[in-house]
């Protein structure tokens, strides 16, 4: 990845999508690196979920947030700890209450450091979003999930266990249906899969296939992915449907005698055949290294 194919990950907030009644969205318009962008509100406080990358983005986000919630408490959370989605948090420092589940927390100590560095290695833009931040820690840390009282309105904050991260977390928000993923789910490409060995191999596509099998039958009104179009409960479908193709076309093949490069180039093949509107094309080799050495454990 260089920079003259990374756009500025610029948020912009003048897109805002009102999807429910004191609920909105800054959509991400398909840019790389630009996480949707929740905030929902209550008649006490108001949440928002993700902050965009680097404190510029995030501190139109905070503004935005602040001007909606007209003196109302703020709160801030975001649904794993990748840069695009947490590395703005130090803008909402004491001005909104930072909350997250454990093993996020655990994710930003451990592994927030390596992947701010990792991130700026890519240059341009995107270091330059990154300058001056510095990998946040959250305000308030629950253990198994969380209703945030926002006035009228609760919010569920769930992890889900290991999936796309150690840390993934989904927000619920059952009075409009809506439920907002992270990159547990995605519109229009392919799943992205951290899979970075020996730096980072947490991402599991067995125990993500089980997540999305569990928050398929929710059943949602409204889906926001982490990236990519909001639409409707198929969402989740559609991603459990391709983590089942890739897991079964990578493990047909992993029992063969075929070396690993023969196996991500068939299943790149297949998967492309089948989704060729989808982007990401790249992620399909990682996917194939994670679930290759799962199904060799």
């Amino acid at each position: 990845m260089t920079d003259e194919h990374i756009p500025d990950p610029a948020v912009q907030v003048a897109n805002v999508q009102e999807i429910a009644s004191d609920l909105l969205v800054i959509p991400n318009r398909r840019v790389q690196l630009v996480p949707n962008i929740g905030i929902i509100a209550g008649t006490q406080a108001v949440l928002v979920v993700e902050t965009g990358i680097g404190t510029s983005n995030a501190e139109q986000v905070l503004a935005f947030a602040s001007e909606a919630a007209k003196g109302r408490r703020l709160y801030l959370t975001t649904t794993h700890f990748h840069p695009e989605h947490a590395f703005g948090a130090q803008a909402f420092a004491g001005q909104a209450t930072y909350l997250v589940n454990r093993a996020q927390a655990d994710d930003l100590k451990s592994k927030g450091p390596g992947y701010l560095e990792m991130f700026r290695g890519f240059g341009g833009p995107i270091a330059a979003r990154l300058d001056g931040v510095r990998v946040p820690t959250p305000d308030v840390v629950y253990d198994d999930e969380y209703d945030l009282d926002l006035g009228g309105r609760t919010v569920r904050l769930r992890p889900t266990g290991r999936g796309h991260t150690k840390g993934d977390q989904v927000i619920e928000v059952p009075d409009a249906g809506v439920l907002f993923t992270g990159d547990l789910a995605e519109t229009g490409q392919f799943a992205i899969f951290p899979w970075f060995p020996p730096y980072d191999t947490d991402v599991s596509g067995v125990r993500w296939l089980a997540v999305m099998d569990r928050l398929a039958a929710t059943r949602p009104r409204l889906v926001v992915p982490g990236h990519g179009d909001l639409d409707g409960p198929h969402v989740l479908t559609d991603v459990r449907d391709y983590l089942r193709e890739l897991r079964d076309e990578t493990w047909r093949r992993r029992d063969s005698a075929m070396s690993q490069d023969e196996i991500v180039a068939e299943v790149r093949a297949v998967l492309i055949e089948r989704h060729p509107e989808w982007v990401g094309r790249e992620w399909i080799e990682r996917g194939v290294g994670c679930l290759c050495a799962e199904h060799a454990a």
